[in-house]
């Protein structure tokens, strides 16, 4: 990342250079003419060197016939010595939405898998951005929600002597009860015991503890006390490991991806008071998405339109402010990777999430979640994370 710094100590360099090769010159510069600079500030550039317009000096006569030089210039609208070029971020927040529905343990695997090398590659390229918040999503408010019901939903004539759901009592006992013995074993899932845990169990507040099959299953305390990783985390990657295995036991009725987002960034949600802290007005925001399935209309409420108005809404208006990668189905697509979603393999088509992606421009990149690594994936989505990085003007105060 290249960021350009320019003070009156520059401006007084390139203007002496020539007053002092030249002499005094003739005649005093009009107070109109112009005096420009230019300063390079693009992304894989080096700045380049102030460059001003036409200089010119006074010269006077003292008692003693040496000569004076009075620099007329007019100061109005030029730089001082407290003033800089304020474009670039120093802040990064991370957001990670991660689809914890039965068929992604692979695919969890790849993202955690990448991490460490995306990171790095982030602290390396953006030099001045080394402040960055992290934080983790599921796609499910009350993983349990399936399994709370069933504890209600068996007749009693299912219930044996001793206390146990016997799904072979009848017609009525085969769903409740098989699908209790599902969440017991496979999510461990207790009824009247296993109950939801504040903000974990919230749709769109950051993920500390994962439960479940396939999950970290274990409180991943990060030293923010917070919902969220920053960057003086001890042990980064392991922080972000522990969250991001959000596990494949979600039992809720759809996923929502795209709702959970909104709902993490977006005030006076129930989330919102979950996630204090994480999203500041002075940095970028980087969103990465991964799912195998399309949100589908029924899934998350809203529209693509309607979710990218959330995350503008959050940057204050500042769409420039924002990256989004998402990593879905690529099915519809030319030289396609994924194949049908069949169990636990494959994906959905995903047409919603595409033209979600798609609405942010060049700000907006997505991959195949079916691929077999997503390395390469992270390291083409640093450079335009630097450029957005560099190209951002951060709110005044």
């Amino acid at each position: 990342m290249v960021r350009t710094y320019l003070g009156v100590s520059s401006l007084l360099f390139g203007l002496a250079g020539p007053l002092l090769a030249t002499g005094c010159g003739g005649g005093g510069r009009d107070e109109t003419d112009p005096m420009g600079m230019t300063v390079g500030n693009t992304a894989g550039q080096t700045s380049g060197p102030a460059t001003s317009g036409t200089e010119s000096a006074d010269e006077s006569t003292e008692g003693d016939g040496g000569p004076k030089l009075d620099v007329m210039f007019d100061t109005d609208g030029m730089m001082t010595g407290g003033d800089i070029d304020q474009s670039g971020c120093d802040k990064v927040d991370f957001l990670f939405v991660i689809d914890n529905s039965g068929s992604m343990g692979d695919e969890q695997d790849n993202l955690i898998a990448s991490f460490p090398q995306f990171i790095d590659t982030i602290q390396n390229t953006l030099d001045e951005a080394q402040d960055y918040h992290i934080m983790v999503l599921d796609v499910d408010a009350w993983q349990y929600q399936m399994c709370e019901n069933m504890c209600t939903a068996a007749p009693p004539e299912c219930i044996n002597a001793m206390g146990l759901c016997d799904l072979t009592a009848g017609p009525a006992c085969l769903f409740p009860c098989t699908l209790g013995l599902v969440c017991g074993l496979d999510g461990g899932f207790e009824c009247g015991v296993t109950m939801p845990m504040e903000c974990e169990d919230v749709l769109g507040a950051g993920v500390t503890y994962p439960r479940g099959q396939g999950s970290s299953n274990q409180d991943c305390s990060f030293a923010t006390g917070a919902r969220y990783i920053d960057s003086a985390e001890p042990d980064l990657a392991g922080a972000f490991t522990c969250a991001a295995q959000v596990g494949v036991s979600s039992y809720a009725d759809t996923e929502r991806p795209m709702e959970a987002m909104v709902q993490a960034v977006t005030a006076a949600t129930p989330a919102a008071s979950c996630n204090e802290g994480f999203l500041r007005d002075d940095a970028i925001l980087v969103v990465t998405f991964i799912t195998d399935e399309n949100d589908s209309t029924g899934d998350s409420a809203g529209t693509p339109a309607g979710w990218k108005q959330a995350l503008v809404s959050a940057k204050n208006g500042d769409e420039n402010a924002i990256v989004v990668l998402g990593l879905f189905g690529d099915n519809d697509q030319p030289g396609a990777i994924c194949q049908d979603l069949m169990d636990s393999s494959g994906a959905e088509a995903a047409p919603r999430l595409r033209e979600f992606v798609n609405s942010f421009g060049p700000k907006g990149f997505f991959g195949s979640v079916c691929a077999p690594s997503y390395d390469s994936f992270f390291q083409e989505a640093v450079a335009l994370i630097d450029t957005t990085c560099d190209e951002f003007i951060p709110p005044e105060g």
